[in-house]
């Protein structure tokens, strides 16, 4: 935690617990409409943690607070995790957990900013996510404000031009108060991202086009927080990305093994197994 403005909402919880619960709450809302990227959520979980409760300046209280960091939902089918985190944060009550994906709701399965307090952008359309966060970053640094933008995309958006035009601006405008977050699974819905398109090195192709990039385990979340201190840290004259190699439904071994994750298929009797295993590994 860095900021008193947090408050008790945001009280001495480990990171841990709080990935763990923001597991638990993404199986929960998963299963109230028997589907869900819940593969997305279960493997992001310690990328969330470490953002809402180590990185980012916010108030849960007013979540429009003209001084808090931006955090920009590029994937916009990873509504569950965000909602999970923001009920989390103290930003969305808990007992709207139950109507995720209902008529009404303030949280549709796609994430959607008129919608939910603390969402961003609507995201959805993949690869304007970096776009739109590149604008924030400009207009942030022309306001002399000095909050940050984050931005998490996913793997598959490196594959769309736009997001490669969004990397060339923001080195040129120097957006030293621009982070760009990478969930790299290997995971799209035809199959392994990286037999999509023929990547490459992607920490070198970012450092080749000047900014501020590591690669880490998005799973170990030690290397989670290291690697966002690093970020917000660094004196590098620009843009700063972090690439998460996270493992998709994380934590719930009989889905990770599964050969299909982009929308895992939950069976209606395996949704207590799964918060069954995900209990036995709850940290103490």
């Amino acid at each position: 935690m860095n900021s008193e403005s947090r408050s008790a909402a945001l009280s001495n919880v480990s990171l841990e617990m709080r990935a763990w619960n923001i597991r638990r709450k993404a199986l929960l809302m998963g299963e109230v409409q028997g589907q869900g990227y819940i593969g997305q959520a279960l493997g992001v979980a310690d990328v969330l943690a470490a953002s809402y409760f180590h990185a980012l300046e916010y108030r849960p209280e007013d979540p429009e607070w003209e001084g808090r960091d931006r955090f920009l939902l590029s994937i916009g089918h990873y509504a569950i995790a965000l909602y999970a985190v923001l009920m989390e944060a103290g930003i969305l009550p808990e007992n709207e957990l139950e109507t995720y994906g209902m008529d009404d709701s303030r949280m549709p399965m796609s994430g959607m900013a008129s919608y939910t307090p603390g969402m961003e952008i609507t995201g959805g359309s993949l690869g304007h996510g970096l776009g739109i966060a590149v604008g924030m970053a400009m207009g942030l640094k022309r306001k002399n404000n000095p909050a940050f933008v984050f931005n998490l995309m996913s793997d598959g958006e490196l594959g769309e031009g736009s997001t490669w035009e969004a990397v060339m601006s923001g080195v040129q405008h120097k957006l030293e108060n621009l982070v760009c977050l990478v969930d790299f699974n290997d995971q799209q819905a035809d199959g392994k991202s990286t037999a999509a398109l023929a990547q490459g090195d992607e920490l070198k192709k970012w450092q080749a086009f000047g900014w501020h990039a590591q690669r880490v385990d998005g799973n170990d979340l030690a290397a989670v927080v290291a690697a966002f201190d690093e970020a917000r840290g660094t004196d590098h004259p620009g843009p700063r990305v972090i690439i998460f190699d996270t493992r998709m439904c994380k934590g719930i071994d009989f889905l990770e093994t599964r050969e299909i994750t982009h929308f895992v298929r939950v069976e209606p009797d395996e949704w207590a197994k799964a918060l069954a295993k995900l209990e036995e590994g709850k940290p103490q």
